[in-house]
Protein backbone atom coordinates (compact mmCIF):
# COMPACT_ATOMS: atom_id res chain seq x y z
CA UNK A 1 0.00 0.00 0.00
CA UNK A 2 1.18 3.45 -0.77
CA UNK A 3 0.42 6.80 1.88
CA UNK A 4 -1.52 8.56 0.14
CA UNK A 5 -1.45 12.73 0.90
CA UNK A 6 -4.69 14.89 0.79
CA UNK A 7 -4.19 17.94 2.29
CA UNK A 8 -7.68 19.00 2.32
CA UNK A 9 -9.40 15.30 3.82
CA UNK A 10 -6.36 15.84 6.73
CA UNK A 11 -7.16 19.24 7.53
CA UNK A 12 -11.10 18.70 7.38
CA UNK A 13 -10.81 15.56 9.36
CA UNK A 14 -8.44 17.16 11.88
CA UNK A 15 -10.73 20.30 12.10
CA UNK A 16 -13.83 17.67 12.99
CA UNK A 17 -11.96 16.12 15.53
CA UNK A 18 -10.82 18.74 17.31
CA UNK A 19 -13.91 20.21 17.65
CA UNK A 20 -15.15 17.12 19.58
CA UNK A 21 -12.14 16.92 21.99
CA UNK A 22 -12.33 18.85 25.64
CA UNK A 23 -9.80 21.23 26.11
CA UNK A 24 -8.08 19.62 28.76
CA UNK A 25 -7.13 16.75 26.63
CA UNK A 26 -4.24 17.38 24.15
CA UNK A 27 -3.92 15.49 20.47
CA UNK A 28 -1.20 14.02 18.83
CA UNK A 29 -0.82 13.20 15.58
CA UNK A 30 0.34 9.96 14.83
CA UNK A 31 2.37 10.32 12.10
CA UNK A 32 4.85 7.16 11.11
CA UNK A 33 4.82 6.27 7.60
CA UNK A 34 3.44 9.34 6.53
CA UNK A 35 5.02 11.95 3.87
CA UNK A 36 6.06 15.29 4.90
CA UNK A 37 2.95 16.82 3.26
CA UNK A 38 1.32 15.10 5.51
CA UNK A 39 2.78 16.38 8.66
CA UNK A 40 2.71 20.07 6.79
CA UNK A 41 -1.09 19.71 6.47
CA UNK A 42 -1.82 18.53 10.01
CA UNK A 43 0.17 21.52 11.26
CA UNK A 44 -1.62 23.49 9.21
CA UNK A 45 -5.27 22.41 10.49
CA UNK A 46 -3.09 23.49 14.05
CA UNK A 47 -1.57 20.06 15.12
CA UNK A 48 1.80 20.80 16.65
CA UNK A 49 2.51 17.59 18.81
CA UNK A 50 3.64 14.88 16.11
CA UNK A 51 4.07 11.01 17.31
CA UNK A 52 6.28 8.86 15.77
CA UNK A 53 7.65 5.07 16.31
CA UNK A 54 11.10 5.21 15.05
CA UNK A 55 14.06 7.25 15.59
CA UNK A 56 15.78 7.23 12.32
CA UNK A 57 12.47 8.03 10.52
CA UNK A 58 11.71 11.20 13.01
CA UNK A 59 14.85 12.59 12.39
CA UNK A 60 14.57 12.51 8.76
CA UNK A 61 11.23 14.45 9.36
CA UNK A 62 12.18 17.10 11.84
CA UNK A 63 14.94 18.15 8.96
CA UNK A 64 11.85 18.69 6.56
CA UNK A 65 9.92 20.27 8.54
CA UNK A 66 12.86 22.49 9.85
CA UNK A 67 11.05 25.73 9.19
CA UNK A 68 8.60 25.15 11.34
CA UNK A 69 9.94 25.64 14.85
CA UNK A 70 7.20 25.17 17.57
CA UNK A 71 6.23 21.45 17.16
CA UNK A 72 6.68 19.26 19.55
CA UNK A 73 8.07 15.81 19.29
CA UNK A 74 6.80 12.62 20.90
CA UNK A 75 8.63 9.41 20.91
CA UNK A 76 5.61 6.35 21.19
CA UNK A 77 7.20 3.34 19.79
CA UNK A 78 9.11 0.88 21.69
CA UNK A 79 12.59 2.19 22.36
CA UNK A 80 15.42 0.41 21.98
CA UNK A 81 18.42 1.49 24.85
CA UNK A 82 20.85 1.71 21.80
CA UNK A 83 18.29 4.76 20.40
CA UNK A 84 17.88 6.11 24.32
CA UNK A 85 20.98 9.01 23.16
CA UNK A 86 19.03 9.79 19.66
CA UNK A 87 15.30 10.12 20.95
CA UNK A 88 16.04 12.48 23.56
CA UNK A 89 18.32 14.50 21.16
CA UNK A 90 15.07 14.79 19.09
CA UNK A 91 12.07 14.31 21.12
CA UNK A 92 10.65 16.38 23.58
CA UNK A 93 8.29 13.20 25.12
CA UNK A 94 9.26 9.34 25.13
CA UNK A 95 5.76 7.63 25.73
CA UNK A 96 6.93 4.43 25.76
CA UNK A 97 9.73 4.12 29.26
CA UNK A 98 8.94 0.23 29.15
CA UNK A 99 10.95 -0.80 31.75
CA UNK A 100 13.38 0.20 35.01
CA UNK A 101 16.25 -0.31 32.57
CA UNK A 102 15.51 1.56 29.75
CA UNK A 103 14.50 4.67 32.83
CA UNK A 104 18.13 4.53 34.57
CA UNK A 105 19.58 4.52 30.71
CA UNK A 106 17.73 7.45 29.77
CA UNK A 107 18.03 9.28 32.94
CA UNK A 108 22.24 8.57 32.57
CA UNK A 109 21.99 10.36 29.56
CA UNK A 110 19.73 12.95 30.22
CA UNK A 111 22.03 13.98 32.86
CA UNK A 112 25.24 13.84 30.46
CA UNK A 113 23.17 16.10 27.63
CA UNK A 114 21.52 18.34 30.41
CA UNK A 115 18.22 17.92 29.03
CA UNK A 116 15.45 16.58 30.53
CA UNK A 117 12.42 15.12 28.40
CA UNK A 118 9.12 14.52 29.61
CA UNK A 119 8.41 10.36 29.94
CA UNK A 120 5.58 8.31 30.30
CA UNK A 121 5.37 5.05 32.17
CA UNK A 122 4.09 2.10 29.79
CA UNK A 123 2.12 0.20 31.86
CA UNK A 124 0.23 -2.90 31.38
CA UNK A 125 -2.41 -2.74 33.10
CA UNK A 126 -3.59 -6.38 32.41
CA UNK A 127 -1.78 -9.28 31.31
CA UNK A 128 -0.95 -8.39 27.37
CA UNK A 129 2.65 -10.92 26.23
CA UNK A 130 3.22 -9.47 22.49
CA UNK A 131 3.48 -6.26 24.30
CA UNK A 132 6.24 -4.23 26.56
CA UNK A 133 5.74 -2.45 29.69
CA UNK A 134 6.00 -2.48 33.40
CA UNK A 135 3.71 -5.20 34.74
CA UNK A 136 1.66 -3.46 37.63
CA UNK A 137 3.65 -5.57 40.47
CA UNK A 138 6.61 -4.42 38.60
CA UNK A 139 5.79 -1.10 38.52
CA UNK A 140 5.11 -0.86 42.23
CA UNK A 141 8.31 -2.23 43.14
CA UNK A 142 10.51 0.04 40.73
CA UNK A 143 8.78 3.31 42.31
CA UNK A 144 11.54 3.51 44.57
CA UNK A 145 14.19 3.64 42.29
CA UNK A 146 12.31 5.69 39.60
CA UNK A 147 11.41 8.27 42.28
CA UNK A 148 15.34 9.00 42.61
CA UNK A 149 15.94 9.51 38.38
CA UNK A 150 16.00 13.10 38.78
CA UNK A 151 17.27 13.85 35.08
CA UNK A 152 13.71 12.34 33.48
CA UNK A 153 10.85 14.40 34.00
CA UNK A 154 8.32 11.46 34.67
CA UNK A 155 5.36 13.01 34.85
CA UNK A 156 2.62 10.19 32.89
CA UNK A 157 1.27 6.86 32.79
CA UNK A 158 0.57 5.29 28.97
CA UNK A 159 -1.03 2.54 28.01
CA UNK A 160 -2.88 0.28 25.31
CA UNK A 161 -5.58 -2.22 25.37
CA UNK A 162 -4.97 -5.68 24.28
CA UNK A 163 -5.58 -6.04 20.83
CA UNK A 164 -9.28 -6.72 19.84
CA UNK A 165 -10.37 -5.70 23.81
CA UNK A 166 -13.91 -4.66 23.67
CA UNK A 167 -15.21 -1.20 24.36
CA UNK A 168 -16.80 -1.74 28.07
CA UNK A 169 -13.22 -3.46 28.90
CA UNK A 170 -10.92 -0.54 26.61
CA UNK A 171 -12.98 1.20 29.21
CA UNK A 172 -12.33 -0.25 32.44
CA UNK A 173 -8.37 -0.57 32.02
CA UNK A 174 -8.51 3.21 31.13
CA UNK A 175 -10.49 3.93 34.49
CA UNK A 176 -7.86 1.56 36.66
CA UNK A 177 -4.50 3.93 34.63
CA UNK A 178 -6.36 6.87 36.45
CA UNK A 179 -6.84 5.28 39.17
CA UNK A 180 -2.87 3.99 39.55
CA UNK A 181 -1.81 7.81 38.41
CA UNK A 182 -3.48 9.20 41.49
CA UNK A 183 -2.27 6.04 43.86
CA UNK A 184 1.50 6.78 43.02
CA UNK A 185 1.04 10.71 43.25
CA UNK A 186 -0.47 10.30 46.66
CA UNK A 187 2.18 8.46 48.01
CA UNK A 188 4.04 9.62 50.98
CA UNK A 189 7.66 7.85 50.67
CA UNK A 190 8.59 8.16 47.05
CA UNK A 191 5.87 10.51 45.20
CA UNK A 192 5.93 10.79 41.34
CA UNK A 193 3.59 13.85 39.88
CA UNK A 194 1.63 11.57 37.47
CA UNK A 195 0.15 14.53 35.55
CA UNK A 196 -0.13 12.88 31.75
CA UNK A 197 -2.71 10.01 31.06
CA UNK A 198 -1.56 9.31 27.25
CA UNK A 199 -4.31 6.48 26.72
CA UNK A 200 -6.61 6.00 23.52
CA UNK A 201 -5.88 5.64 19.53
CA UNK A 202 -8.07 6.04 16.56
CA UNK A 203 -10.66 2.88 18.20
CA UNK A 204 -10.98 4.33 21.60
CA UNK A 205 -9.87 7.39 22.14
CA UNK A 206 -13.50 8.89 23.25
CA UNK A 207 -13.71 5.83 26.23
CA UNK A 208 -10.26 6.92 27.07
CA UNK A 209 -11.53 10.35 27.24
CA UNK A 210 -14.33 9.43 29.00
CA UNK A 211 -12.17 7.68 31.63
CA UNK A 212 -9.69 10.40 32.25
CA UNK A 213 -7.26 10.61 29.30
CA UNK A 214 -5.15 13.73 29.00
CA UNK A 215 -3.26 12.94 25.50
CA UNK A 216 -4.81 10.76 22.87
CA UNK A 217 -2.51 9.53 20.31
CA UNK A 218 -4.69 9.37 16.56
CA UNK A 219 -3.59 7.70 13.18
CA UNK A 220 -5.60 6.36 10.73
CA UNK A 221 -8.94 8.49 11.95
CA UNK A 222 -6.87 11.83 11.02
CA UNK A 223 -4.84 10.62 8.11
CA UNK A 224 -6.83 7.56 6.77
CA UNK A 225 -5.45 4.20 6.23
CA UNK A 226 -1.22 4.00 5.54
CA UNK A 227 1.32 0.78 5.15
CA UNK A 228 2.45 -0.51 7.93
Amino acid sequence: MTAVCNPDAIIQRITQIQATLPPTVKLVAVTKNLPVEALRAAYAAGIRDFGESRVQEAIAKQADLADLKDITWHMIGRLQANKARKALEHFQWIHSVDSLKLAERLNQISGELGCQARCCLQVKMVPDPPKSGFELEELWAALPVLAQLTHLKLVGLMTIPPQGTNPEVARAIFRQAKELAEQITQLQSHPLQIETLSMGMSGDYQAAIASGATMVRLGTILFGPRPD
